[in-house]
């Protein structure tokens, strides 16, 4: 519940502050962000699952997003477009997390509603 409280106050955050980020610098912070969501989705996924940890969500959290803006970056001097790995990565575990997390919370209301 942390996790998501965490993910509306920097949702709001960007919203109402006025933060520009260089062209040069989006392919690192796009992935980095994506990488960022998938500890966050993670998080939300181990919580209803009852066995969060924090320390292994601040370490995944900043972890994956260092990785994923390191490959970003030695992608560009390489000149292959590595940052497509990541989303790939990222933006599979992303659904795959999602999916757990609505079948947890149905199998939840469901059981609510048997009064188990």
């Amino acid at each position: 519940m942390i996790a998501f409280i965490g993910l509306l106050i920097g949702v709001l955050l960007g919203l109402l502050l006025d933060v520009n980020i260089p062209d040069t610098l989006s392919p690192y912070m796009s992935v980095a962000i994506l990488a960022c969501l998938d500890s966050v989705f993670g998080a939300v996924r181990a919580s209803l699952s009852k066995n969060f940890k924090s320390d292994i969500f601040i370490s995944g959290f900043f972890g994956n997003a260092l990785l994923a803006a390191g490959l970003a970056y030695l992608g560009d001097k390489l000149g292959i477009p590595m940052y497509i790995a990541a989303v790939i990565v990222f933006g599979g575990r992303i659904f795959d997390n999602f999916a757990v997390i609505r079948r947890l919370l149905i199998e939840k209301l469901k059981s609510r509603e048997r009064g188990e």
